[in-house]
């Protein structure tokens, strides 16, 4: 059951990688087709350009990449501790994020929202297998 559930973070903190590179990507390149800005409610311009595009004056899309890179390797050499640590850090980053975009500048960013839940599966299987250790 514990090798399922690593596997299962492992798999999603990949996935979390590639959302945060295309982020990262879309921040420092501004392609012209941007297929995540549907409209003014439901694009990542936020994240890209706008307030919340950098955090602490580090492009915010980075701190989601080392933060699922973090998951990644714990997983992999099975550093549980360390995999809940980045997992708790990760989820209220996602949540302050998520907040910001949606209440103070009145958007969703796509991407973000399947980061946030991607975070929240894996904040939820690190505790279990946190909890398995003890």
């Amino acid at each position: 059951m514990m090798n399922k559930i690593l596997k299962a973070v492992k798999i999603l903190s990949l996935v979390g990688v590639l959302l945060a590179v295309y982020l990262l990507w879309q921040q420092w390149f501004r392609p012209a087709f941007q297929p995540c800005s549907i409209n003014s409610f439901i694009n990542c311009d936020a994240v890209v350009s706008g307030p919340v595009s950098k955090t602490l004056g580090i492009p915010t899309p980075l701190y989601g990449l080392i933060g699922y890179i973090v998951i990644f390797l714990s997983s992999v050499y099975k550093k549980k501790t360390l995999m809940f640590s980045m997992a708790t850090f990760g989820l209220l980053f996602c949540l302050w994020i998520g907040y910001q975009e949606l209440f103070l500048l009145h958007v969703i960013c796509p991407v973000c929202i399947g980061c946030e839940i991607i975070m929240i599966t894996v904040f939820i299987l690190s505790l279990k297998i946190l909890k398995n250790k003890k």
